[in-house]
């Protein structure tokens, strides 16, 4: 339950990232994937690689190696506007190379056509269309829509919404995430799509993580089929046995950090509850991969009320901000209400830009009620510094945890074989459990809204070219049924 001074708007507001720009010389530089060969304005070589390949000046277009960016003498045209005419004819915005640069732009940073380079082979002849035109269902043998019955509304977030869902050959229940085409336009968006689908996939192996049994693709929709958890999220359940929670979401964070991923989005909300009551995370679109140890990132992201420290102050960051995160979940658990509570009758101080400083500045104060173990653990990973934060501690972080006094009636071995007994189980009361979701979703009408053909036109569907996917061992698995 939330107190009745918690502001609900701000307490579960959706996860986003912020844009990251690079400043040099006037310039303002964005990360940006290339379909089409492009060259940098200051090495006045070819702009190769895979996903975001090189930065582009969001102001005067100016296209450059990441490795180039600092070195561009060039002032950003932006300024010139005034002494020199631009070069560009006018664009539509709504055109699919809107945010291009034309080729006269600057005379040495450019997108080329097929009219230049002829001898160049382009790689994007080689690409066999993987989307049926005519009914927006996938060519390819696989899954598509037409093999699902849509039963519910089960939850919507920023970029998508969950159904739940029937596969009509065997009556299997899951939860299908779709996600509008054309809200996935910038290169940014495009890579978490990526990144969730990979990380989908590693997390079937892990028995606390949501997997992925499938994708496939429209011509304005991309779908995940994922493994559906009928006990709710943690939300519906926080107050109860939070240690025993708190330990298996420690397991699935310390699962995801070996292999590189942070997870970046923890918040009552992602962890879901098993018809047995064990956890699962959920939602891996926030998620940052091919981390090794002692490396970091940048991109300023997550949902506000979970983020750390570290990345307000444009830190560079690694796996601390997952723990941080489980120590204001946990913080939720014992005391039912967020540790920065600031809800006033200012209305100056109920934004998010006052959240944020009330989280880099203003001290954490732990309940009197809690227990001198609850309190000293959640001292540990609420500390603001993430090289003294409970868990990161390199090479022995998770052992740390494992050997916290808190934890200390925990059997680790148990519990990551998922033989531990939970100590609350989801009461499903129906065919599908849906009393433990919220009404909020499970009222909406289970339908798609119609397809905007002139969206459809404007994407570029050679960026999710081999999003289609079934995981081979649920597909053993349900045959043998």
């Amino acid at each position: 339950m939330l107190t009745p001074r918690t502001d609900e708007s701000i307490y579960r507001r959706g996860a986003r990232r912020w844009r990251k720009l690079y400043r040099a010389n006037g310039h303002l530089f964005q990360a940006k994937r290339f379909n089409r060969r492009a060259y940098c304005g200051q090495c006045s070589e070819r702009i190769w690689g895979l996903a975001r390949q090189g930065y582009r000046c969001i102001n005067c277009k100016l296209l450059v190696h990441k490795r180039c960016h600092g070195l561009v003498p060039l002032t950003c045209r932006k300024h010139m506007d005034s002494v020199m005419p631009s070069q560009e004819p006018p664009v539509d915005d709504k055109s699919e190379d809107a945010d291009l640069p034309s080729e006269e732009t600057d005379g040495i940073a450019y997108i080329s056509s097929s009219r230049k380079h002829d001898s160049i082979k382009d790689d994007s002849e080689d690409l066999k269309p993987v989307i049926d035109g005519m009914d927006g269902i996938k060519i390819s043998q696989g899954l598509g829509l037409q093999d699902f019955d849509l039963i519910r509304v089960i939850g919507r977030g920023s970029y998508a919404k969950v159904l739940l869902v029937r596969l009509k050959k065997n009556d299997q229940i899951y939860a299908m995430k779709v996600v509008k085409k054309e809200l996935v336009h910038d290169d940014e968006d495009i890579d978490w799509v990526q990144t969730e689908k990979h990380v989908f996939e590693q997390a079937s192996s892990n028995p606390f993580l949501v997997g992925l049994h499938s994708c496939f693709q429209t011509t304005s929709r991309l779908f995940l089929v994922i493994e559906y958890v009928n006990g709710g999220d943690l939300m519906f359940h926080m107050q109860r046995q939070r240690k025993f929670y708190a330990a298996e979401i420690c397991i699935a964070l310390n699962f995801l950090h070996e292999r590189g991923i942070i997870y970046r989005d923890l918040k009552l909300d992602n962890v879901l509850l098993d018809a047995d009551g064990h956890i699962k995370l959920t939602d891996y679109g926030m998620c940052k991969e091919g981390l090794g140890p002692g490396d970091t990132t940048s991109t300023f992201c997550g949902t506000p009320n979970y983020i750390a420290p570290e990345i307000l102050r444009g830190e560079e960051y690694g796996f601390s901000v997952d723990w941080w995160a489980l120590g204001v979940l946990m913080f939720e658990m014992m005391a039912g209400r967020s540790p920065f509570d600031i809800i006033t009758d200012n209305p100056d101080m109920n934004t998010e830009d006052y959240l944020f400083q009330v989280i880099l500045e203003k001290p954490i104060r732990i309940p009197r009620f809690l227990s001198v173990k609850a309190s000293h653990v959640l001292k540990g990973f609420l500390n603001k510094d993430p090289k003294e934060r409970l868990g990161c501690r390199p090479q022995t972080g998770f052992s740390d945890i494992k050997s916290h006094a808190f934890f200390r009636s925990i059997d680790w071995d148990l519990l990551e074989k998922k033989q531990a007994l939970p100590p609350f189980q989801p009461q499903i009361t129906d065919d599908y459990g849906l009393d433990n979701f919220d009404t909020q979703f499970t009222s909406e009408p289970v339908q798609l809204t119609p397809d905007d053909e002139d969206a459809i036109k404007r994407i570029d569907q050679s960026e999710f070219e081999g999003f289609e996917y079934i995981n081979p061992l649920l597909l053993s698995t349900e045959e043998s049924v």
